[in-house]
């Protein structure tokens, strides 16, 4: 029958920081990998060359597409795109971006044959608005 010591207030305060930082930092560390791994498995293919396509034989060609509106792989990242996200309607094609139509602007067109076969697209944004800088009907387009 031994006593026993009650803990002190520094003792007790040292424990609830534990509680709080496995509580707290557990959980930020959590938002982070599901964070991380949302924006990791949603983010497009990108087709601007960051290295890994200079052996590619198609790779000058992409460098030298351009529509009126300016250089495609130059200012914006290209992503090939699934035949369900892109159309023609009413004599104009239209491309699915972030879950919404936006209307290809005819100045935007690529006016030369697709060798890469997939339609492909050059998004950015502009007033936090998805918008085209070049487009590129797939072959059979």
């Amino acid at each position: 029958m031994g006593l026993t010591r009650a803990p002190s207030l520094w003792q007790m305060l040292q424990a609830l920081g534990i509680v709080f930082l496995l509580i707290f930092g557990g959980l930020s560390l959590l938002f982070g990998i599901v964070w991380l791994a949302v924006h990791l498995l949603s983010s497009p293919a990108q087709a601007r060359d960051d290295g890994r396509y200079a052996g590619s034989p198609l790779k000058p060609w992409f460098d030298q597409l351009k529509s009126p509106r300016g250089r495609c792989c130059s200012d914006a990242d290209g992503r090939a795109l699934s035949d369900p996200d892109w159309e023609m309607a009413g004599g104009h094609y239209r491309v699915r971006l972030e879950g919404e139509w936006v209307d290809v602007p005819d100045d935007a067109l690529v006016d030369e044959p697709n060798r890469y076969g997939q339609a492909m697209v050059w998004p950015y944004h502009a007033d936090g608005k998805p918008m085209i800088l070049c487009f590129m009907p797939g072959a059979n387009g």
